[in-house]
């Protein structure tokens, strides 16, 4: 009996221990579905710092359709900033790009075989339509081919940081669409990413060329107006503000529709000052049933959560000191300690009434300082001391897209004031009185001990 009643005893702690064990899981995965949102991947970010608000199976990589243009269009504007491609420049269609445009069961405006069209309006017909023959002449632009501008679009990703990606082709469709020889990879190829990287490569895009925005907001424009290929052109993105279901303070960015990728949308909105960045991807239903519609539904209720619940807010002020810490001590200085200060204050998005869970941490240049934890004299006001950065009372983490979001929490601390340095006589003397006080130091210790 005794025996049945430990085994039973033993069997419930095991239990216990491993329900435990399995919490933070379950309350992450909690606080992964607060929204429910109905896709198979979707992330909500400060556009800014890259702060993630919400997320659920960010890094699961999946098919991103025609969102594949986010990467293409940062390439023309950066090769439009560099000077290699312009504006008014024009193409002359190749039979590659005339067959895919042709296509109308696929997002297009036909072009001619033997036509000529200036970047611009083939820009406008890719950001705004989605046009696939519009996307390859813009990669045949800039690289010379599509193949070389798939390598462009992988090499571009590394560099930006992008994990879980793959880019195979410059418009997003599926590689059998592309009426010949794919550019990459073979005839079933897709590009596929993470919500997570799709998100960076929105937040790269838009922060570096905010006027792509003045171009992906507009909510219907005639290609080529006035001549007998005019086509109208509506914004496949329903959510502007004009549109079918308008939002409040959307001007982007790009929709994505394959048989593989389901329906994705990578939106953005701004109110008030604070500018979010979704992802869907596959979204569907809430009865399960995917539709056009459900990437905006799912993406509404994202921008409904981030306005409703999150705003900017200054954690630090300027020149804040942290408690404890507001100076470090001088060696060869006329003073013998600096006043520091945080050089700006810090801003950061945060859930209403959390403001309290963020606490400064003051990082001192370890280059500056001596053995003992001192500087050396003279110091100058405004000097860089080190940085105040921010972290969670609550776990000290706080989750960015990436590492590099750590630094937009970041501010520098100076020095307050000027420190000059002693002169010869002064630290002589120094020297002379610490001599003689450590030989009293001494000659005290030996007298306490004969007693």
């Amino acid at each position: 009996m005794k025996k049945t009643f430990y085994r039973k005893s033993v069997a419930g702690f095991l239990a216990l221990v491993m329900l435990l064990g399995l919490l933070p899981g379950l309350n992450k995965a909690h606080a992964e579905d607060i929204l429910n949102i109905n896709a198979d991947a979707a992330i909500l970010v400060d556009s800014e710092t890259g702060k993630i608000l919400y997320q659920k199976n960010a890094d699961k990589v999946l098919g991103i359709a025609s969102m594949t243009k986010i990467m293409t269009e940062y390439l023309l504007l950066e090769a439009i900033e560099e000077g290699r491609v312009k504006w008014d420049q024009e193409y002359a269609v190749s039979e590659y790009v005339w067959k895919v445009s042709q296509d109308r069961a696929l997002s297009n405006v036909p072009l001619r075989r033997d036509g000529k069209y200036n970047i611009r309006e083939l820009y406008e017909a890719m950001t705004i339509y989605s046009a696939n023959g519009a996307t390859i002449a813009i990669a045949e632009t800039i690289a010379g081919s599509e193949t070389n501008f798939v390598k462009m679009m992988n090499e571009k990703a590394g560099e930006l940081g992008l994990k879980d990606y793959k880019f195979v082709n410059s418009t997003g469709l599926n590689n059998r669409d592309l009426k010949g020889t794919p550019p990459a990879g073979g005839p079933e190829e897709e590009n596929v990413m993470s919500a997570r990287a799709t998100a960076m490569l929105a937040k790269e895009l838009i922060n570096r060329f905010p006027e792509v925005l003045e171009t992906a907001s507009t909510p219907t424009k005639k290609f080529r107006e006035g001549t007998d290929d005019e086509i109208k052109m509506d914004n496949w993105n329903w959510m502007l503000p004009e549109l079918v279901f308008g939002y409040e303070g959307v001007d982007g960015l790009k929709t994505g529709t394959t048989d593989f990728a389901g329906y994705c949308f990578t939106g953005t909105a701004l109110r008030d000052g604070s500018r979010f960045i979704s992802v869907v991807m596959n979204a569907k239903g809430d009865n399960g049933q995917a539709t056009y519609k459900s990437r905006f539904d799912e993406t509404k209720k994202m921008f409904d959560y981030g306005f409703s619940n999150f705003e900017k807010q200054e954690i630090v002020p300027e020149n804040y000191q942290v408690k404890g810490q507001k100076t470090v001590p001088v060696v060869k200085g006329k003073e013998d300690k600096v006043k520091i200060v945080s050089k700006d204050p810090i801003e950061m998005v945060v859930k209403n009434g959390e403001k309290e869970s963020y606490k400064p941490v003051l990082v001192l240049d370890k280059k500056k300082l001596n053995e003992d934890g001192e500087l050396t004299a003279p110091i100058k006001k405004g000097e860089k001391i080190g940085y105040l950065t921010l972290e969670s009372a609550k776990d000290g983490k706080l989750e960015f897209l990436s590492d590099k979001g750590k630094d937009n929490i970041q501010v520098d601390v100076v020095a307050a004031e000027n420190v000059e340095k002693a002169n010869w006589f002064v630290l002589t003397m120094r020297s002379i009185g610490g001599f003689f006080g450590d030989v009293w130091g001494s000659v005290s210790s030996t007298v306490k001990g004969w007693f």
